[in-house]
C-alpha cells in the first residue's frame, strides 16, 4: 500500500515529527483493555466522520490485517452514518475499497 501524502511529506520535511506521530500511533492503538482490532476500527470510524476517504480505505485494510472481519468493518461503517450522516456514510463506505 502507498504512503499516504502526509507520510511522505513528513519523511522528506519534518523526521522528527513523523517519529513522534508515529510513536504517539503505536501507544495509543496497542493493546490493552481494548483490543487493537477495536482501536483500529475505531480510528476507522473517526477518520470516516471526519470526511478522510483514503484514511477509511488505508485503516480498514489495517482492521483486516488484524483480523478484523467485513461484519465487523460493515458494523463500523454503519455506526459512522449513525454518527454523522450521509457525509459519514458516504466516506466510510470507502472501507469496501480494496
Amino acid at each position: 500500500m502507498d504512503k499516504p501524502f502526509f507520510v511522505e511529506a513528513l519523511e522528506k520535511n519534518d523526521p522528527q515529527l513523523l517519529r513522534q506521530m508515529n510513536s504517539l500511533q503505536d501507544f495509543v492503538s496497542k493493546e490493552g483493555a481494548l483490543p487493537a482490532k477495536i482501536k483500529t476500527l475505531m480510528s476507522m470510524l473517526g477518520d470516516a466522520i471526519l470526511g478522510h476517504p483514503e484514511g477509511v480505505k488505508a485503516i480498514a485494510e489495517r482492521a483486516r490485517a488484524q483480523g478484523a472481519t467485513e461484519a465487523e468493518i460493515t458494523e463500523t461503517v454503519r455506526i459512522a452514518f449513525f454518527c454523522a450522516g450521509m457525509p459519514g456514510l458516504v466516506t466510510g463506505t470507502c472501507a469496501f475499497r480494496k
